[in-house]
């Protein structure tokens, strides 16, 4: 029987230790046609409040990051570039900004990519990750699945932050799950 994510592992807690915490997590979607789909977490990368340079919330609060001001364990959908939805589950404290991408999963690559497999859109933007109502939830791996071991993680710079200079591009706060 699938388990619900608990909200004390999504919230209030270091952002970096959340995105290390998701990896190998499951992803839950219950698509338009009724279907219900599971995808293991494999790569997640965190942004941590208003003095994050690569953190939208580092421009304040504004209608694009509200979501982020408030309690963890909900979607954050944002549009990038004009093209791509982005999935980022909001963990700080309410009044902190913080946020975690989900930038790949065990059958989907690539942060965009995986908003358009699994019909990911704004619409989500604010609703709980906590629970089903929304269509799209977390749950804790299944019982018997293999437990994430540090060697299977890799830590790495986030990717596409260079705008926020040498010091936050640079913050080791995206990480890989590599299982064998």
């Amino acid at each position: 029987m699938p388990v619900p994510i608990k909200a004390k592992v999504v919230q209030n807690r270091s952002t970096a230790a959340i995105a290390r915490d998701l990896l190998g997590q499951m992803l839950v979607r219950r698509h338009p046609d009724g279907r219900v789909t599971r995808h293991i977490i494999t790569e997640t990368e965190a942004y941590h409040g208003e003095t994050d340079l690569a953190c939208h919330a580092s421009k304040g609060r504004t209608a694009r990051t509200d979501v982020m001001y408030r309690a963890g364990g909900l979607w954050y959908v944002y549009l990038c570039y004009g093209v791509h939805e982005m999935l980022n589950l909001v963990t700080g404290p309410v009044g902190f900004p913080a946020a975690v991408l989900i930038r790949g999963l065990a059958d989907v690559s690539g942060p965009g990519r995986l908003t358009r497999v699994l019909g990911i859109g704004r619409g989500l933007n604010g609703c709980s990750a906590l629970d089903e109502a929304g269509g799209l939830w977390l749950e804790e791996r299944p019982a018997g699945a293999p437990r994430v071991l540090k060697r299977w993680i890799q830590t790495t710079p986030r990717i596409g932050v260079a705008y926020a200079g040498p010091e936050w591009a640079g913050k080791p706060w995206r990480v890989v799950l590599r299982m064998p």
